[in-house]
């Protein structure tokens, strides 16, 4: 029996990978329709490039760019605006075509911290996801953008106190801070373990940040078990909101 239907929102090529890798994999292992909206970098780059690569991996389908430039590399997406500069309308509007189109019954996306490293486009990819989810089944709003879908229930990708701090260390920089929720907080965990090596895999395909040591490269440097360890755990909070017609439907 497949499970729903699931389209993640997430801000940078490989956030999916790393946050949602193995829900994804694990829907679209059953026959569900699954699908990632990435809020920045430019289809002709080569971050885009290794992100279809992952999706083909995870059973996501072709990569949905927005197409807005990361806040902190400018050569993502030439001439175009940075993502939290944009207008928070317009992304809100493209979103909400996103899910229009697709008509999910779950939607993922970032937590409010914008997960352990709080940066700056995720957090912002949070506040853009949960408006468009709301948004997306009001006839009125964004007509321009579709039929109404109203999703099931949106997920919200997260770390709890716990696990921050047995793994704090192997995903965050040291002398950073770390952003996480009350172990309470969680109200779905999800063993992957079945899926864990299109989840690796998948984290391993978006090559450039591999290369340049970012979290993809820390996690190939680790030991097999460490890496397994360390991936095949996924924790998310349901966020109720008005309109959901059925809250209570689980990952």
């Amino acid at each position: 029996m497949s499970l729903p239907s699931l389209l993640a929102v997430f801000a940078h090529p490989d956030d999916e990978s790393l946050s949602a890798g193995g829900l994804l994999a694990r829907h679209a292992a059953t026959g569900a329709r699954t699908a990632v909206v990435t809020a920045t970098w430019a289809a002709e780059t080569r971050r885009a490039a290794e992100l279809a690569d992952a999706l083909r991996i995870l059973g996501a389908g072709a990569p949905r760019l927005l197409g807005y430039a990361d806040a902190g590399a400018p050569q993502s997406a030439p001439g175009s605006a940075s993502f939290c500069a944009a207008p928070l309308d317009e992304s809100v509007r493209l979103v909400v075509g996103h899910i229009r189109e697709f008509r999910p019954d779950i939607v993922v996306t970032h937590d409010a911290y914008g997960g352990l490293t709080g940066h700056a486009d995720h957090r912002h990819t949070h506040r853009v996801a949960t408006l468009a989810v709301q948004a997306a089944g009001w006839e009125q709003l964004y007509p321009d953008a579709g039929a109404p879908w109203q999703p099931s229930a949106l997920y919200l990708a997260t770390h709890p106190h716990s696990a921050a701090r047995a793994w704090g260390d192997r995903l965050v920089r040291a002398g950073r801070a770390r952003y996480s929720v009350p172990d309470e907080w969680v109200t779905a965990t999800v063993d992957v373990t079945p899926w864990l090596e299109q989840k690796l895999g998948a984290v391993l395909a978006h090559r450039t940040e591999v290369e340049r040591g970012a979290l993809p490269g820390r996690i190939a440097g680790l030991a097999p078990a460490d890496r397994a360890r360390l991936l095949s755990t996924e924790w998310y909070i349901h966020l109720e909101r008005p309109g959901f017609t059925h809250p209570s439907e689980a990952p």
